[in-house]
């Protein structure tokens, strides 16, 4: 008999491991949402524009010290991936399109960063709070594949090299979806 089995506690513990599993599953591997969102000059940017092409969705504040960094990071995908990556960022009230301006310019960033008015983030991220950044990695098909919120254990991911990992499984999968 399994060891999952033996004891009720350990039935119990299995139960919320699996449910657990399944809850990250359907997170994951879920289609993303469309949206329609203008940026700091007032050209609305629609999801369908992307479509068909692996995409790196982030939220972020222009006050994040963490966004701010991630910048750098992204730049680098920006070198290494070129058009086989989209990359477009999202922010949200209280940031302002004067902000947003200011903070492209001083961090010289040449992606989209959008103005959400909270929805297109509840809609991704589905809880009302969250950190910041977080970011999506979605597939050719519009599939979401992995998502990553700013904490200790991913600081790797935005400061470091272990995005890169992902996105190439990204890529990969991509490709293999497309053909």
């Amino acid at each position: 008999m399994p060891l999952c089995y033996r004891k009720p506690e350990m039935r119990s513990l299995c139960t919320l491991l699996i449910l657990t599993a399944a809850l990250v599953a359907t997170e994951m591997n879920r289609p993303m949402q469309r949206f329609l969102l203008p940026d700091v000059n007032g050209h609305d940017h629609d999801s369908i524009e992307w479509k068909g092409r692996p995409m790196l969705l982030e939220f972020m504040s222009t006050s994040c010290v963490h966004c701010a960094a991630f910048t750098s990071v992204l730049k680098q995908v920006q070198q290494k991936y070129g058009d086989r990556l989209v990359i477009v960022a999202m922010v949200n009230p209280p940031d302002t399109p004067a902000n947003v301006s200011r903070f492209t310019q001083e961090h010289k960033v040449t992606y989209p960063i959008l103005l959400d008015a909270g929805r297109a983030a509840y809609a991704y991220i589905r809880k009302p709070a969250f950190d910041i950044p977080f970011i999506f990695l979605i597939d050719s098909s519009g599939t979401i594949r992995e998502s990553f919120e700013y904490s200790a254990t991913t600081a790797d991911l935005f400061y470091g090299n272990a995005l890169f990992a992902h996105i190439d499984r990204l890529l990969g999968a991509s490709f293999r979806a497309s053909n």
